[in-house]
């Protein structure tokens, strides 16, 4: 991986437990610039996490891809590594980690977005969650101890506790009570994962445990939230239910109500969240984690993100174009093939097409979060934000 920082920066504050270190290295406003070593290595921040739902990214990436693109951390759903091929089954393989044979960090979500998506097929009680499977209709129970045993037979570097994601729009009785409960489940994860770590056989006994800050689009209830949870002394902290509804407007204001009263000297991740201009304002706001499907969905659909907008590979315009996708893209994807020829495999529905704009959008992902670390590092991340805001605004025509 491209070395994007200088090893010898002394940090601001080190955060050391005996399952991982957080170094705090610099700081632009709320921005934060920071490195975390886990037990499957080093994690350079701010960071984007590819999204690896089933184990694997939609577009027929492989855990060599991933490498060849520079990504630092795969995110995989807990859920649905439950209903297919089952959690058990991964941890009598050795987890998921051996099973996808992706040795670098790993993310498992805890289920509970789920929760929030398959809102027609739940019950939510304050044991847990019943639901139906999307797959085959199957009742299951989730709590937060199904969850955390769950993710414990994954054996993920960092997992999420159990929560519930209310619409970004709900009333406020609703979300008070959620909240309330989301605390309680959170108390929860963490005795069973201490539980966990402990027992002979365990896939991780380093696994981390972040909790997640709700509240909706109610900037108290997220405060009270965040001072609650920052008591609990957890390895990390998420901002989740947001992008699920609001404005962006909204969104860019709760997340810069709600950071401060997170440890600082700890990693935050927003959950979601989302298109290279979000990330750009969540890093303004300091936030360290990112995860969306958009790279690789808008991929599969040819939509490809480059340094001067977005670019409809689809168009007619592209038919004989033999330039690559962005001139100015050193992916393993525009070093090689040409606007025409990914278009042609597309119209063709070759399954390569996808699997090269897939490919091509995570990296400039990857590269995205690259030119941030390297922003924060010599202090000029406002001038680079707005210079990289103005270029991604851009109408790719040509």
């Amino acid at each position: 991986m491209q070395e994007d920082y200088n090893p010898k920066m002394q940090p601001i504050s080190v955060t050391k437990t005996p399952d991982y270190t957080y170094e705090l290295l610099k700081t632009e406003g709320m921005a934060k610039r920071a490195r975390m070593t886990t037990v499957h290595g080093i994690i350079e921040t701010p960071v984007f996490m590819n999204v690896a739902t089933a184990g694997a990214i939609k577009g027929g990436l492989s855990a060599t891809d991933l490498e060849n693109i520079d990504t630092q951390v795969m995110l995989c759903n807990t859920y649905h590594m439950h209903v297919r091929t089952g959690d058990d089954v991964v941890k009598e393989l050795g987890g998921l980690h051996r099973f996808t044979t992706w040795h670098r960090p790993i993310l498992t979500d805890s289920g509970g977005f789920q929760v929030f998506s398959l809102a027609d097929l739940r019950k939510i009680k304050e044991e847990g969650v019943t639901f139906h499977s999307h797959v085959d209709g199957r009742v299951i129970f989730m709590g937060p101890e199904e969850s955390m045993r769950i993710q414990a037979n994954l054996g993920s570097t960092i997992a999420m506790a159990f929560d519930e994601c209310p619409p970004a729009l709900a009333e406020r009785d609703y979300v008070e009570n959620s909240v309330a409960r989301t605390e309680r489940w959170l108390a929860r994860c963490k005795a069973k994962m201490a539980e966990l770590k402990a027992e002979e056989g365990a896939v991780n006994p380093h696994q981390l445990l972040f909790g997640i800050n709700q509240g909706a689009i109610f900037p108290d209830i997220r405060i009270e939230n965040a001072k609650r949870i920052a008591d609990m002394d957890l390895d990390g902290y998420a901002v989740g239910g947001l992008a699920v509804g609001e404005t962006h407007e909204q969104m860019y204001s709760i997340i810069e109500e709600t950071t401060p009263y997170l440890p600082k000297d700890k990693p935050t991740y927003l959950m979601g969240v989302g298109t290279p201009q979000n990330i750009l304002e969540g890093v303004e706001r300091g936030i360290d984690f990112f995860d969306c499907v958009y790279p690789s969905r808008n991929g599969r659909h040819g939509n490809l993100y480059t340094n001067h907008g977005t670019l409809r590979i689809r168009n007619a315009r592209y038919m004989k174009d033999m330039r690559p996708i962005d001139p100015d893209c050193g992916c393993p994807v525009c070093r090689r093939f040409s606007r025409a020829y990914i278009r042609h495999l597309l119209k063709a529905d070759e399954a390569l097409g996808l699997r090269l704009c897939v490919m091509h959008n995570l990296y400039f992902y990857n590269h995205l979060m690259e030119e941030v670390r390297a922003a924060l590092d010599a202090g000029c991340f406002a001038s680079y934000k707005k210079r990289k805001l103005e270029e991604l605004a851009q109408d790719c025509a040509e």
